[in-house]
């Protein structure tokens, strides 16, 4: 591990000026930037802990949805009275992250961050470009059995880590950051990026900018939901392929729905056109079918990984099955429901 400068403001203008230096990064749970700089992967000249802000707190807003501080826990956001209520889905995809032993140090802001777990990103004698840009993508021709089906480049195959994040894509959660030029709110599906010719970039954050907290919608589709995770074991394990679904139903037709697939893709993967087409509909398997046709349109394997499609495509389908039937899959008895 290279020496670095390190601070631990009390204030959150103070953190701002020091991450807006371009040398900085920000310190929360510390779950992945630490790997990452034992590895030799991140190399911050300084480290600022943030641990000190006041960004802990999980608040009713306006319009009935709740705000979830950057520094809350994963694991007291899963287990949070309101959260496990309104949004059980959230619930669930964070239950079916990690161990329970990260899941207590990693924190929310920490986890829309997270870097990829590309096996070529990590080892430094390999090329990447998300890593140093220019040397190549090691995994396109190379072992890419967990690598993306979906929103690739010539530059980068890699896929985004999180469960989290795709639970918040399926509610349409908003993030809040602060930087220097002060606050803003972006749409959650604008925060992080496909990796197009800037692989290196994993999220729309300005230099300097802090997640400080997530707002979550009215809408946490507590009736009909589920989070899917298919892996290659049990627990611990990122997944091949997961869909979070919030559906709502009324008089025995969609009426709304969301779908958000994760291990597919450089950030977690929506097609709005795929769920509008299934409102005012009656729940089918064939409907499902054609809602898994429209999610997967265009993916495409790279050798090792070509059977994500047809996993995907049975798993969309398992996970609409689900939600339908108010039967959401468990993260404790983890048998497929």
């Amino acid at each position: 591990m290279n020496p670095f400068v390190y601070a631990r403001p009390d204030a959150l203008p103070e953190a701002v000026r020091l991450g807006a230096t371009g040398r900085a990064a920000f310190l929360a749970g510390g779950t992945n930037l630490v790997d990452l700089m034992k590895e030799n992967v991140a190399r911050p000249a300084e480290v600022v802990d943030i641990n000190r802000l006041a960004l802990r707190d999980i608040v009713e807003i306006d319009g009935g949805g709740l705000r979830i501080g950057a520094l809350v826990t994963n694991a007291d956001t899963a287990y949070d009275e309101r959260v496990r209520r309104r949004y059980p889905l959230l619930c669930s995809a964070i239950l079916a992250g990690a161990s329970p032993q990260l899941r207590n140090a990693a924190t929310n802001g920490g986890n829309l961050n997270q870097r990829t777990r590309c096996y070529y990103f990590y080892d430094v004698q390999t090329p990447c470009n998300k890593r140093e840009p220019g040397q190549g993508c090691g995994a396109i021709g190379g072992a890419n059995r967990i690598h993306a089906i979906l929103g690739a480049s010539p530059q980068c195959i890699a896929t985004h880590p999180s469960d989290m994040c795709v639970a918040l894509a399926a509610l349409e959660a908003v993030v809040r950051v602060t930087g220097p030029q002060g606050e803003r709110t972006i749409p959650f599906e604008d925060y992080h990026r496909l990796p197009g010719n800037e692989p290196w970039k994993d999220n729309t954050l300005a230099p300097g900018e802090l997640v400080t907290a997530i707002d979550l919608p009215p809408e946490g589709f507590a009736a009909h939901h589920t989070y899917l995770k298919l892996r290659d074991r049990l627990s611990y394990a990122f997944a091949l392929v997961s869909v979070a679904v919030g559906m709502r139903v009324e008089e025995g037709r969609v009426a709304d729905l969301r779908i958000a697939l994760g291990g597919v893709a450089h950030k977690p993967w929506r097609r709005p056109q795929a769920e509008a087409a299934m409102r005012g509909q009656a729940p089918s398997r064939e409907l499902f079918e054609a809602a898994a046709q429209g999610l997967l349109e265009g993916a495409m394997g790279q050798g090792d990984n070509d059977f994500k499609i047809p996993l995907a495509r049975r798993a969309i389908v398992r996970a609409l099955s689900q939600a339908a039937a108010g039967t959401p899959q468990s993260q404790t008895d983890k048998r497929i429901a």
